[in-house]
């Protein structure tokens, strides 16, 4: 059952114990309430600002398993609050373990404060977590697929737009680098999971993914620059750092350009006008 007290003292009380820089809000000149405001958590949250001010305030509805996750990504609760949300909300927590997307307080706070860089989480298949803003603006909001589209090495062999976002010389190589990551990754968690179910699915539907499959091949890695075929600012070359969080294998991506070079102007165009077209 649903402990309605206890789920709003602990809200309340994780709401207050928030700051702003923590989430990447800007604290501002007048602020006066004690850590984030309602509706600044309702934002991080992704809901109403009505349908969290209610569970503070002892009403409304049991939140779904799918709210209560977005409530502990949102309020940068650890794995041990996280399950203590749930089970206060009369939910059973999380299976915890590397596999799970709920990423850690820490690498929220780094990405947070990388306002004007493009940057993401992904898990270990390629699945986006969360993108910096200018990460939208790079390579389209990659949080909005659901299923086995999620994964960027899925949609790679699946849907040919994507490749539209990178320059061809490097599309032969991101194809055997996807499908040696995949098969890295199935060999670690066996073939019950969801790099075997993903494998499974890219065997029935792309030849290519067929053909590299068939051929082993394991180790393959990024190199230091990616170059990326933007459709409104054309060629970008990025260095293409990563943050390993090895406890759930996730990674940070984080992508920079050389200062005074033509791609950091183009970052800098980006950041003006964000995800929108370009005014021809």
């Amino acid at each position: 059952m649903i402990d309605r007290a206890g789920l709003a003292d602990f809200l309340r009380t994780r709401r207050e114990a928030l700051q702003p820089e923590d989430a990447g809000l800007p604290r501002g000149p007048r602020r006066r309430t004690a850590g984030l405001r309602r509706e600044e958590v309702a934002a991080l949250c992704h809901m109403s600002v009505d349908y969290y001010a209610r569970l503070e305030r002892r009403r409304g509805p049991q939140p779904s398993e799918q709210m209560l996750a977005s409530i502990a990504q949102g309020l940068h609760l650890s794995h041990m609050e996280r399950d203590h949300l749930f089970r206060l909300a009369g939910h059973r927590p999380p299976v915890s373990g590397v596999v799970g997307e709920h990423i850690s307080p820490g690498l929220l706070r780094v990405l947070d404060r990388l306002g004007d860089t493009p940057a993401e989480i992904v898990t270990e298949l390629g699945e986006t977590l969360r993108q910096t803003s200018l990460g939208v603006a790079l390579t389209g909001d990659t949080t909005a697929y659901s299923g086995p589209e999620r994964s960027l090495g899925y949609r790679w062999f699946t849907m040919p737009e994507v490749r539209r976002r990178y320059a061809p010389e490097e599309h032969a190589f991101l194809s055997r680098m996807y499908a040696s990551g995949l098969r890295e990754v199935l060999a670690l968690r066996g073939p019950d999971s969801r790099a075997a179910h993903l494998a499974e699915l890219l065997l029935d539907r792309s030849e290519e993914f067929r053909r590299l499959w068939a051929g082993h091949e394991v180790g393959v890695r990024p190199g230091q620059v990616k170059r990326f075929a933007h459709p409104e600012v054309g060629a970008l070359e990025l260095h293409c750092q990563h943050l390993v969080d090895p406890g759930h294998a996730h990674s940070l991506l984080v992508y920079t350009a050389v200062p005074g070079s033509e791609t950091h102007e183009k970052l800098r165009l980006l950041a003006a006008v964000g995800a929108q077209p370009l005014a021809g």
